[in-house]
């Protein structure tokens, strides 16, 4: 990546125009092609931008903008739509360049398979004095997320969700419907476990016989199975 703090002014041309005049601002020309125009503002939203798949072109300055006080002109170009964008670059404050590596990608905190973990460690939030019997518990139609027994060693399938609607019970349902016929399940019992669970959904697991059970993911984030910790 290519960050360049300058004073210039930009012009777009093509489905739209737009003029950005003469301002200090940050220039990002990534490894993908893309140039970026920030502001000290606005968030991570740029000014203005050319996706790729796009080519700069660093053109000539002729007596004209030379005068004007232009140092370097870039003509980006989009290779599909044909559209440009033309930066006019008056005074360069800081230029440099960064080979960031490759990317892993977005590693999102608090997703189902977090919340699925912290509970089988924590599986008393289910129902005081209960033991986990196995995560992903298979069926012909697909895992429950847990499966557990109770202080008296009734089963307990466990669904798991970050927000909890109506498919989310739907599912848990006919999870119950299967395991209910094994003979070593008698009684099983369900509990639909998220962090938020629409009223819909609570409304219809009452229904079905099916308890509630609201988590509190940063609380469970610590606790180390069931033993609180200060850091």
């Amino acid at each position: 990546m290519r960050l360049v703090i300058a004073r210039c002014s930009v012009d777009y041309a093509g489905r739209l125009n737009a003029h950005l005049p003469l301002a200090t601002r940050v220039l990002m020309h990534k490894g993908d092609g893309s140039l970026l125009i920030h502001s000290d503002g606005g968030s991570y939203k740029p000014l203005n931008w050319m996706s790729p798949p796009c080519r700069v072109d660093h053109l000539d300055v002729d007596d004209e903008l030379t005068q004007a006080g232009v140092i370097e002109l870039w003509k980006v170009t989009h290779q599909k739509t044909g559209d440009t964008l033309t930066v006019r670059i008056h005074e360069i404050l800081h230029d440099s360049t960064h080979d960031l590596g490759i990317d892993p990608g977005l590693v999102k905190d608090g997703v189902e398979s977090d919340l699925q973990r912290l509970l089988a460690e924590q599986v008393d939030l289910i129902d005081e004095g209960a033991t986990l019997v196995r995560r992903e518990y298979p069926t012909a139609i697909g895992p429950v997320d847990l499966l557990v027994r109770d202080a008296e060693g009734i089963a307990i399938a466990v669904e798991v969700k970050r927000r909890g609607d109506i498919d989310g019970v739907e599912q848990l349902t006919r999870y119950l419907d299967l395991l209910g016929r094994d003979p070593l399940l008698t009684g099983i019992r369900g509990v639909f476990a998220a962090q938020e669970i629409k009223p819909q959904a609570r409304t219809l697991a009452a229904d079905r016989g099916i308890r509630c059970v609201t988590l509190d993911y940063e609380r469970m984030k610590g606790i180390d199975s069931g033993v609180p910790t200060l850091f």
